[in-house]
């Protein structure tokens, strides 16, 4: 299997859609544990892309399914090339119903969660080493929104990550 296209005789970038189920983008390949995926794997396993072969990732409603948040976190992390995106969405386990609904969710998060992960951040800085991290992001956006769902609001958070490569960041 290949993950690499072309256009134009030249390598395109790999753009990601992360737990896509039936949700597709284009430019993006579908990435699911079951069919109709482009590519059906296991994201609690080790990913199939190379170091730093990703630019960008859309991970919509996937890291709340993902038992070991570090794991997922930390691979997203090593695929992305340097200065790639994620964009990633899921329930905000702090406000309502929207992530305890769901009897397959496995990973609550809410808006500190990302600051384990957040280059600089104390969190960061304090319990990366100690607790396994590697991965390392700047976060571009960090926001949360509310819906409507069938019976009741729900809020979503809403990140943008960027991959931090390199020189670590120093933060007074």
């Amino acid at each position: 299997m290949t993950f690499l296209t072309t256009h134009n005789s030249q390598l395109s970038a790999i753009r990601l859609n992360l737990g896509a189920a039936d949700r597709r983008f284009p430019g993006y390949l579908s990435v699911d544990i079951a069919p109709p995926a482009d590519v059906v794997i296991d994201l609690s396993l080790p990913w199939p892309w190379p170091d730093s072969s990703v630019e960008e990732v859309f991970a919509l409603d996937i890291i709340e399914h993902i038992a070991d948040r570090i794991h997922f976190m930390n691979e997203l992390h090593r695929v992305l090339r340097p200065g790639g995106r994620a964009t990633i969405e899921t329930p905000n386990a702090s406000r309502g119903a929207g992530y305890f609904q769901d009897p397959t969710h496995k990973s609550p998060w809410c808006l500190n969660s990302f600051q384990y992960f957040q280059d600089g951040s104390f969190a960061h800085k304090r319990l990366a080493k100690s607790y396994g991290i590697t991965a390392r992001f700047k976060v571009l956006s960090l926001s949360e929104r509310a819906y409507q769902d069938t019976h009741e609001e729900v809020w979503k958070i809403t990140a943008i990550l960027e991959a931090a490569k390199g020189q670590l960041s120093v933060v007074s």
